[in-house]
């Protein structure tokens, strides 16, 4: 986790130096230490929003003719669609205002992001759905077609298929961050996500990397102790998982998103300088001017690395 100690290892900008706090490692446990059961909590919340998944078990099951199951299966799998990203808004709100130490009520600020944010994030969220259905159909059709006609080379689009899929996994970790912290237009969280991943490539396989083992834990109890896994599934592990995101990215939009935008007003972030109460997302103009300017991330002159501009 040396990635955490340094994206959260320094909160000095444009001449301001912070008081001494915890960083690095020991901020991330100090954070997860006071927030654990506001986190489980949290996690029980964006649970509810997996229920259109849930309920297509028991319609498979009780609905008699097999037009009435794929008509339910349709209406579940789309209400799920366009929820998800909304909800997974909600959930980064509260998550980067832990991570700011900004006061939050979960329940108020989740849905007042889901409402806010309702059409970018469910643009996205269909998107993610749309890119998952791809990976399942890749690993179950390229297979089966390259042993039926006996070349290897259908492996290749399969690659490229999980090659995109990667990629777009690495721009959530930016696009929902930067949705509920900026008034970014779609086109340009997009742009910015997308530049972001490659900027910033070792934080990103981090991150995957712990990602990956959160889930490799869960994998062994979904196949020897369902009852179990069904009991820690809505307090364990999505919300953990993007704390984890949010801890480990949020810095690197700060970085080359936020920081620029105050600097070329002459500001600084309050963010860094532990004012983030004293203002309201909602109220607050403060990234007005990056949509109205359309700002992308491109290269400053050599020595200062890249921002909005």
């Amino acid at each position: 986790m040396s990635q955490l100690n340094n994206e959260h290892g320094s909160s000095e900008t444009a001449g301001y130096s912070s008081p001494k706090k915890k960083t690095g490692l020991r901020l991330f446990f100090d954070i997860l230490g006071r927030k654990f059961w506001q986190l489980a909590g949290l996690n029980l919340l964006y649970f509810l929003f997996f229920m259109p998944l849930l309920l297509i078990v028991p319609a498979i099951r009780f609905i008699p003719s097999d037009a009435g199951v794929l008509i339910a299966m349709l209406v579940l799998g789309m209400t799920f669609a366009i929820i998800i990203g909304p909800a997974t808004a909600g959930m980064t709100k509260v998550l980067r205002c832990y991570l700011i130490e900004k006061h939050t009520f979960v329940v108020r600020d989740f849905f007042r992001a889901f409402r806010a944010n309702f059409k970018k994030a469910s643009i996205i969220g269909f998107i993610d759905c749309v890119i998952v259905l791809s990976a399942i159909a890749a690993v179950q059709v390229y297979p089966a077609l390259a042993v039926q006609m006996g070349t290897k080379l259908l492996y290749v689009p399969m690659v490229i298929t999980y090659s995109v899929v990667l990629l777009v996994l690495m721009m959530n970790y930016y696009i929902y961050l930067m949705l509920v912290a900026t008034s970014l237009s779609l086109k340009n969280l997009i742009k910015n996500s997308f530049a972001l991943a490659f900027v910033s490539m070792k934080s990103n396989l981090l991150t995957t990397l712990f990602l990956v083992l959160i889930l490799a834990f869960m994998y062994p109890i979904l196949l020897y102790a369902i009852p179990l896994f069904m009991t820690l599934l809505p307090f364990f592990p999505a919300a953990f998982m993007g704390y984890i995101i949010c801890f480990n990215s949020y810095p690197v939009i700060q970085k080359y998103v936020i920081n620029p935008y105050y600097a070329s007003i002459g500001e600084i972030n309050p963010e860094l300088m532990g004012l983030a109460d004293e203002f309201d997302d909602e109220d607050s103009e403060m990234f007005e001017k990056l949509d109205e300017k359309e700002r992308v991330i491109e290269k400053r002159k050599k020595g200062n690395g890249k921002r909005i501009s």
